[in-house]
């Protein structure tokens, strides 16, 4: 790969001035898109590191906690052979590290989150009225805690939480537990736990993407057992910058997909459903994922990180949506010394199977209900895959069975 120090000096007529001066395009196209940078919130404590650390020191009966970060199956074993009384002193104790162990029942992670999320509303509680901080620093500390109290609302299926910086989350919709069809919402740019939901325009957050992604395959296929999750459990770049124009922050999202891919049940089928910037993270995620991930699909992409199909290294299908509206295609589709994506997912020379994105009304609009775009995610998330509506004249379908 070709990086900026082995450039030299380019002459205007060669291959490389060319490709810098569609790099300088991107960053011209992007910030004139209404993507503006939001600050992290700043001064809060690791408070997943810490608790993590504490888990590796502690003890349980007089014996060593395990890895946390174990395989998953070894510690679902653990965690079950305990009490209840057992699992109440770990919850206890070390709630944010229960609610994001990989391998805890899901009904565990549930409850520890609530514990998790009670303690960080009171610490935002506190914040909000000390006067050491700025008024802007109050005015986030409220915010954080409304956001908080949201996510506590009954019935809120949290699968992980992490109030440190700009924050994570997850958020399950339907059983997880017993599903045999799982969908995976990796959002883009912006998300973080002040716009994991939205009250207007829900549908381009995270948790509206998942939900009516949910709320559609239940009404198609009311009686499959299928769950969605809004997957906002990874740093994604703040704004338009370096890094929404590299694919650091995608890696390390990556490695947190994978383990969450590998803690799902054995028996059940994954589909990633990719937005934006997360459909970097899935190219990049692609190639280690398990056989249990029968479908990627991406919507809105500058890019996977990779020129074609079978440079993702993955034997699951791959589809590819793109509104006739997004501007995302005025983006020159490329990578070069680290910076762009790679090539057009929805390009025939790609090989993506082509999707129709009809209804979905630009960048941000692909999971808006009664769209052509959010029937075939859900479509594809139930394996209903021979219904699709394509896209771009393409034969998305061949040789599905």
């Amino acid at each position: 790969m070709t990086s900026f120090s082995e450039l030299g000096s380019p002459s205007p007529g060669s291959t490389a001035w060319r490709a810098l001066l569609a790099l300088a395009v991107v960053f011209i196209l992007l910030a004139t898109t209404g993507w503006t940078a939001v600050k992290s919130h700043r001064g809060a404590p690791d408070a997943l590191s810490a608790s993590i650390s504490a888990w590796r020191h502690g003890s349980l009966g007089g014996r060593a906690l395990p890895d946390p970060y174990g395989s998953p199956r070894t510690l679902g074993r653990w965690l079950d052979s305990l009490t209840t009384a057992q699992t109440d002193r770990l919850v206890r104790r070390y709630p944010l590290a229960v609610g994001n162990l990989n391998g805890a029942p899901v009904d565990l992670r549930y409850r520890a989150n609530r514990v998790a999320l009670t303690r960080a509303r009171a610490d935002e509680r506190k914040r909000m009225h000390d006067t050491r901080l700025t008024p802007l620093g109050r005015s986030d500390a409220a915010r954080r805690m409304h956001r908080y109290e949201d996510l506590l609302i009954a019935g809120r299926q949290i699968l992980s939480f992490d109030p440190s910086g700009a924050g994570r989350a997850a958020e399950v919709f339907g059983d997880l537990a017993h599903a045999n069809r799982v969908s995976i919402v990796v959002p883009g740019v912006d998300t973080d736990i002040l716009t994991f939901q939205k009250t207007g325009r829900p549908y381009t957050a995270t948790v509206g993407m998942a939900r009516a992604l949910y709320e559609n395959q239940r009404a198609d296929a009311p009686d499959a057992k299928t769950a969605v999750i809004a997957w906002a459990d990874y740093t994604s770049p703040a704004g338009i910058g370096m890094d929404a124009a590299t694919g650091k922050l995608a890696a390390q999202g990556a490695v947190r997909l994978r383990a969450l891919v590998d803690a799902l049940p054995s028996l059940s089928r994954v589909s990633l459903m990719c937005h934006s910037y997360g459909s970097v993270v899935c190219g990049v995620a692609a190639r280690d994922l398990p056989p249990k991930v029968t479908d990627i699909a991406v919507a809105g992409s500058p890019g996977m990180r990779a020129d074609r199909v079978s440079d993702l290294g993955t034997g699951a299908r791959v589809w590819a949506m793109r509104d006739s509206g997004d501007w995302i295609q005025d983006i020159p589709h490329l990578e070069f010394g680290g910076l762009g994506h790679g090539a057009d997912p929805v390009a025939s020379g790609f090989g993506a199977r082509v999707l129709s994105a009809d209804g979905a009304d630009g960048h941000a609009g692909y999971f808006e209900p009664g769209t052509t775009s959010l029937d075939n995610f859900a479509r594809v998330g139930i394996g209903a895959v021979q219904s699709v509506s394509c896209g771009n004249g393409d034969d998305c379908t061949a040789g599905l069975r």
